[in-house]
């Protein structure tokens, strides 16, 4: 059966159980057309680069799908004519990624710090990216 990854926004106005409720209500779908759903992450509310439909913010959410196109096409056209579902987007993939989307892992914040030690010894005439040591912080 075709792989798919699927991700929909839906309205920041809604409350995260309606979310979860819009998340198993689609989940049934995909199920009852013959396919499965692999894994479902909920990335939480995120801005939006620009106004979609009046709406700043929104409910992110994907879906690792293995189904039939019918049931993907079902699926779509039951979120077309659904209001709380803003945008939706299902690619066709030939391998789903193991462990976390990028979406859901978590950035290092040592590495984020050591670019800013890089810059600031960049800044005052030292190495960029050079360890920077006790006597010098």
């Amino acid at each position: 059966m075709p792989l798919y990854e699927h991700v929909f926004l839906a309205r920041q106005d809604i409350s995260p159980q309606q979310v979860d409720t819009l998340v198993e209500q689609f989940k049934g779908v995909v199920e009852a057309n013959g396919g499965s759903v692999a894994k479902t992450e909920l990335w939480g509310m995120k801005t939006l680069a620009f106004r979609i439909k009046k709406n700043r913010k929104a409910h992110f959410t994907m879906f690792n799908i293995e189904a039939p196109h019918a049931a993907v096409a079902e699926m779509e056209r039951q979120m077309r004519i659904n209001e709380d579902i803003i945008r939706f987007m299902t690619l066709k993939v030939e391998e789903f990624e193991e462990g976390p989307s990028a979406m859901m892992q978590k950035r290092d914040r040592d590495e984020r710090k050591d670019r800013e030690r890089g810059r600031r010894r960049d800044d005052e005439g030292g190495e960029f990216g050079a360890p920077v040591t006790g006597e010098e912080a």
